[in-house]
């Protein structure tokens, strides 16, 4: 140890008070941290060689996993990585319906945050609040593919289904109520003197530092750094949509807070452009024996029942390369390393995950703080260590 007097304390990994399977080794002195040093690999699942031996389809659902509270997001970076390899792109109706659902998934998680976030530090009615709204979101993830968390819904090409009957009704309800709602939750906290007092001050780290640790998302953007994917490196069709990119000005625990408040707002605005201007046509690309055929075919048509039926069980060949495709997820730069060696199975993936890359933040952000502050800072970089361990 670099201080004889100093204490080695475990924080972990089956701790109330860490979000999680994280272990924490802490060094204080006294009660001040002087390390903060993350054990991590208690959640490996093994996801990334799992997707070697399956079919580029069927590894979609072993991505919703990993960060399991933005599934759709998972779905999103996986699936345009494999596109960019065939050459494909989604059509307009696909696009629009990708980008609804992955800003109201970013709406979820970012209310599982909020609510987990408060009851840390012991604000408990945000929670119910803030659970209440993300049940409507889930009813809107079952109406479009019967799950309301691993909804495995985006497909290469496109999507799983078109929209149900109704759903842009259900969805509208859900868009133009929620903001009042957020009002609510933001009340009971932005200006209380125990909610500023956890926050303000605490955690800090600038946005030289932040860069140079490679964070992103909302722990980037709390720093000062309007860097935002969506904006920078638009994808599916991204780019025509209006909308603002939140920052803080301190990277301490309470600008993290208003950023990810602000985030919400934004995604909300994106979500409604996409469902006032959601086009017809059709919703996975004509790409030959990559795409299924339509189910009404399948009972009719004996060569749509053998494409159907091939697609499910060898998978279809993707040409040989190597891609990488980041998205803009609900923790930062998700990105996906996919190499094919030109077979129907992925020759290796690999996933960027925004929480593992973030986590390397903790040590400096606690560093010279309290034991008592450690809750905030672990709770302000939001981070599921499912997407960490992998």
């Amino acid at each position: 140890m670099s201080n004889k007097q100093a204490l080695v304390l475990n924080v972990g990994p089956q701790h109330p008070s860490t979000h999680g399977v994280l272990r924490i080794v802490l060094e204080l002195d006294g009660e001040v941290v002087v390390d903060a040093k993350p054990d991590i690999g208690y959640l490996h699942t093994a996801i990334e060689k799992t997707a070697e031996h399956r079919t580029f389809t069927q590894a979609i659902t072993l991505f919703d996993r990993a960060d399991y509270l933005a599934p759709l997001s998972n779905n999103l970076g996986y699936v345009l990585a494999v596109e960019k390899l065939l050459g494909l792109e989604a059509p307009p109706r696909a696009q629009a319906v990708r980008v609804m659902l992955a800003e109201i998934t970013r709406i979820a998680s970012h209310l599982v945050w909020l609510g987990t976030h408060a009851i840390d530090l012991g604000a408990m009615t945000v929670f119910l609040y803030a659970f209440q709204q993300r049940e409507l979101a889930l009813d809107l993830f079952e109406a479009v593919s019967g799950a309301r968390m691993h909804q495995s819904y985006f497909r290469i090409g496109g999507l799983r289904d078109d929209l149900p009957p109704g759903f842009e009704a259900q969805a509208e309800r859900f868009l133009s109520g929620f903001p009042a709602k957020l009002d609510e939750m933001e009340d009971l906290l932005t200006k209380n003197p125990i909610w500023l007092e956890r926050t303000k001050g605490i955690g800090t780290i600038s946005v030289e530092d932040a860069v140079a640790l490679g964070l992103s998302g909302p722990s980037l953007r709390g720093s000062g750094l309007a860097w935002d994917l969506r904006k920078s490196n638009p994808y599916s069709s991204y780019e025509s949509y209006d909308f603002d990119v939140p920052t803080g000005q301190n990277g301490d625990v309470y600008d993290r807070y208003l950023v990810r408040l602000a985030e919400m707002r934004q995604s909300t605005r994106i979500a409604q452009q996409s469902l006032s201007r959601l086009p017809g046509g059709p919703i996975n690309a004509d790409a030959g024996k990559v795409v299924p055929p339509p189910k009404e075919l399948i009972e009719r048509d004996m060569e749509s029942l053998i494409h159907h039926f091939l697609l499910w069980t060898d998978g279809f060949p993707v040409p040989r390369g190597e891609v990488y495709q980041a998205i803009e997820s609900p923790r930062g730069e998700l990105g996906f390393v996919v190499i094919s060696d030109g077979g129907p199975r992925p020759y290796r993936v690999h996933i960027r995950g925004p929480s593992f890359v973030n986590l390397q933040a903790l040590a400096q952000m606690c560093h010279g703080r309290l034991i008592a502050d450690l809750v905030a800072i672990i709770g302000s970089l939001d981070f599921v260590m499912g997407e960490v361990d992998r």
